[in-house]
């Protein structure tokens, strides 16, 4: 994988859209909302909501970071993206505990939380070395 960073000062990347972690972001939160729209109507705002709204929050971070005047600030929104795939993470693994969903079900989406999260990691660094 080419390291994020290098892929922007090269000029290769012209907005957030073109970044792979904005992009794996985009389809972890696409596939949280697929996930979650089997769940109960009375989880609409609890477990629904919670999952959604942290799994949006991941790419949107990204996005708001990317669009800052300053390194430090990038790092910071990703820091914040981190925060929320955590916070994701944490939701999909008490859903599969009250039974929401099955563990075969979260198994892969809980691999692209891990994904994701490794490559929000080398991103970080990769900012904080340049």
């Amino acid at each position: 994988m080419v390291d994020e960073t290098v892929a922007i000062q090269q000029s290769k990347v012209r907005s957030y859209r073109d970044l792979r972690v904005w992009q794996a972001g985009m389809d972890l939160a696409e596939a949280c909302y697929v996930l979650t729209k089997r769940f109960p109507k009375d989880e609409l705002f609890g477990k629904t909501a919670q999952i959604r709204r942290a799994a949006t929050s991941v790419p949107a971070n990204i996005a708001e970071g990317y669009g800052r005047n300053s390194r430090g600030e990038y790092g910071q929104f990703l820091r914040i993206a981190q925060g929320s795939l955590k916070e994701l993470d944490t939701h999909l693994l008490l859903s599969t505990r009250i039974g929401l969903l099955v563990p075969a079900e979260t198994r892969s989406i809980l691999e692209e939380c891990d994904h994701l999260g490794r490559m929000l990691h080398r991103l970080i660094r990769s900012l904080q070395a340049a």
